[in-house]
């Protein structure tokens, strides 16, 4: 496994005005929080600051140059990393003592960086494996980024994300969903100057006053109707936990459901959406936090009575209504059906294919990040 790694980020957008910031923790640095100066190469570890929302004391913008440009930075093994991307102004990163870095936010709409056309990819790069993925998690950006990893030994991998005008089908989607059900998909949509910004996904939705409270229950009741009275030892729930406990059964009573040696009670709108409350919140037992995120994946997809196999394949996902019709529209949009659109959207059969938009290997070679919309060779 190498000690660090190229990133290559091709400007693919029509503005000369496109940077690139990379964050992380340093794992051969003790942990410690850093950034990528400038230059795309030199590390920054930023010292703790005097006070609250402090600014950095380097500048960190990677300038990518004009539309067609290929930029080349490499970066150290960083646990936690992001390649954040910003077009037509630079992003404003702060400092709070510790030091804890105080990233661009979509959710306070007094934050910096509001206003600006930004998004970001994920990744980790380690002693074991890189793995990167696109997160659509918390908002789906009008900026669309690709990944694509080449390695030593494997075949090139490729998550296209979004096309340029994937935001607005993905808006358009939600007006129309919104305008079916009476629920406030529309006002996930963030505007400014008359175009769609970004996309904020329904956990986030009290921060524009989209509240979802009640959505999910009727899916929740059904299926405990389905399940307390159609199980029989024939046909019973199954939660595959891909680890050593195995396959574990789930009987269902009006209250709960038992699965293996673990108890979980009913969830409601809040626990399916943010997957981390509730009877999906993880605790010290190996067993349940297996369980964990392929039950609350099977939520979330409203999958539970269309098979009794968990993980499921994608022939079964957001069939119901109610349903995440974020999730459901963030797939149709993208290029491949791929992106992480939930918290647990890399759960997938064994023998199935990924869903969550990542790459990753023992191996890499180059990790090349596309910036405004894919490049398909």
């Amino acid at each position: 496994m190498p000690d660090s790694l190229y990133i290559a980020i091709y400007n693919n957008t029509e503005s000369d005005q496109a940077y690139a910031y990379i964050t992380g923790l340093a794992i051969q640095y003790g942990g410690q929080r850093c950034l990528i100066k400038a230059d795309g190469y030199s590390l920054y570890f930023p010292q703790n600051p005097p006070r609250i929302l402090s600014p950095l004391t380097e500048d960190c913008a990677i300038p990518l140059g004009p539309p067609g440009n290929t930029v080349m930075t490499r970066i150290p093994q960083l646990a936690g990393g992001r390649v954040w991307i910003s077009r037509d102004a630079k992003l404003t990163f702060l400092l709070n003592p510790g030091p804890a870095l105080v990233e661009p936010s979509v959710l306070n709409p007094t934050d910096l960086n509001a206003n600006i056309d930004f998004g970001f990819c994920e990744f980790t790069l380690n002693d074991a494996q890189l793995y990167a993925n696109i997160s659509y998690v918390d908002f789906a950006p009008r900026l669309p980024i690709g990944i694509h990893l080449q390695t030593n030994s494997g075949p090139d991998q490729h998550v296209f994300g979004m096309a340029k005008d994937s935001l607005d089908r993905l808006a358009e989607g939600l007006r129309r969903q919104a305008a079916k059900d009476g629920m406030p998909w529309d006002k996930l949509i963030v505007e400014r100057n008359g175009r769609v910004l970004r996309i904020l996904n329904a956990t986030h939705g009290d921060a524009v006053r989209a509240s979802f409270d009640g959505y999910y229950e009727p899916y929740v009741v059904d299926v405990w109707r389905y399940w307390v009275t159609q199980q029989t030892r024939n046909h019973v729930l199954k939660i595959d936990t891909q680890a050593a406990p195995g396959v574990l059964h789930c009987w269902f009573n009006n209250d709960g459901v038992q699965i293996g040696n673990e108890y979980f009670g009913k969830p409601n709108t809040a626990d399916i959406l943010g997957c981390n409350s509730g009877p999906f919140t993880t605790g010290p037992s190996a067993v349940r936090n297996a369980i964990i995120p392929r039950l609350a994946a099977a939520f979330v997809r409203t999958a539970l009575m269309e098979t009794d196999k968990h993980p499921s394949h994608p022939n079964t996902f957001y069939k119901n209504d109610p349903t995440n019709h974020y999730a459901r529209l963030v797939h149709e949009n993208t290029v491949d059906g791929k992106g992480y659109a939930f918290a647990y959207d890399d759960v997938q059969p064994s023998d199935g294919d990924d869903q969550s938009g990542k790459v990753n290997a023992g191996d890499p070679v180059l990790l090349t990040v596309a910036v405004g919309g894919p490049r398909m060779a």
